[in-house]
């Protein structure tokens, strides 16, 4: 019987664009959460209240009410990571994408690179760098996500290595000719 290592190293042979060990039902992702615990209880509740109603505002196209609650959030708890984590959001729809990336770096910086918050913010900010064409960061930042728990970085990190994917096709073939010697070799 197969390990769940064996499984994985399978998987990535015969499925090159899919994330090293990403097999059905193994690792599956974790609920990550952030630690509110140092906050004020009242100053958490009205913070999570204005991050609530910003985004109810953000839904129904009121961009700057969504961007004036999330700061008013930040004013709050100025050391919270999750305000700064989703006026990003709007200040990219707004389509400020520098302040959006300046509101990234503090997130992840606020939650120490930990927790949901960080997460989202990592991703965020790959998708960002992605969409700029700075890869390597993007990469980067999909790849800490991903040690986080985030399979869709761990997808996205694979689809900016296309050395890997190469690497796993060239496998496959030579163990498909390993099975079948008679088979001619397709080429790369």
């Amino acid at each position: 019987m197969a390990s769940a290592h064996d499984r994985a190293v399978l998987q990535a042979i015969f499925n090159p664009n899919s994330p090293f060990g990403d097999v059905p039902g193994l690792d599956q992702e974790q609920e990550l959460t952030d630690d509110d615990s140092p906050f004020d209880e009242d100053s958490l509740r009205l913070v999570k209240d204005l991050e609530t109603r910003a985004v109810s505002a953000a839904e129904v196209g009121d961009l700057q009410g969504a961007l004036e609650l999330f700061s008013g959030a930040v004013r709050v708890l100025p050391h919270r990571a999750s305000a700064y984590n989703n006026r990003a959001q709007t200040l990219r729809l707004q389509g400020n994408t520098e302040g959006a990336l300046e509101d990234l770096d503090r997130a992840i910086s606020l939650s120490g690179g930990r927790g949901r918050t960080a997460c989202q913010a990592l991703v965020q900010r790959g998708l960002l760098r992605r969409l700029a064409g700075r890869d390597d960061g993007a990469r980067a930042d999909f790849r800490e996500a991903a040690t986080l728990g985030s399979e869709f970085a761990r997808r996205q990190a694979v689809l900016l290595n296309p050395y890997a994917a190469l690497c796993n096709k060239m496998l496959c073939q030579v163990i498909g000719k390993l099975r079948n010697p008679d088979v001619c070799e397709r080429p790369l």
